[in-house]
């Protein structure tokens, strides 16, 4: 499975947070983690969520995935059964563009983010600390 390089994420996850002062981390194959509560080692707080509701375990809600179309283009989000773990598709990553097929693209992507746990970056958003 081709992967998306790491820059190229990390841009297109600036721009679908711009504004929504969430820190989130990113990791190797496209999985964001939104913190709602972040708080300590964040890379450590997003790789342990992801440790418990990356892996796919079909048949259960681990299996279970939404595909969102982004109205920019750019391609697809894929969600899970946590609110928070998202794994972004490129328009460019899935010859068939049907949802099904860009749900397992991105379901495939997020059990490898759970699997493997490689956080490559960590995008802090809460406030300075006075």
């Amino acid at each position: 499975m081709a992967g998306v390089d790491t820059e190229t994420l990390i841009d297109a996850w600036r721009r679908l947070l711009v504004g929504s002062g969430k820190t989130w981390v990113l990791f190797e194959h496209g999985t964001c983690v939104v913190l709602e509560e972040p708080t300590g080692d964040l890379a450590a707080q997003a790789t342990e969520i992801l440790r418990e509701f990356g892996p796919v375990r079909v048949g259960g809600p681990a299996g279970d995935f939404r595909v969102l179309e982004l109205h920019n283009g750019e391609g697809w989000l894929v969600t899970g059964h946590h609110p928070d773990v998202v794994t972004f598709v490129p328009l460019d990553d899935s010859a068939d563009p049907s949802h099904l097929a860009v749900g397992i693209l991105g379901r495939s992507r997020r059990d490898r983010d759970g699997t493997e746990l490689h956080v490559v970056h960590v995008e802090d958003d809460r406030p300075a600390e006075a």
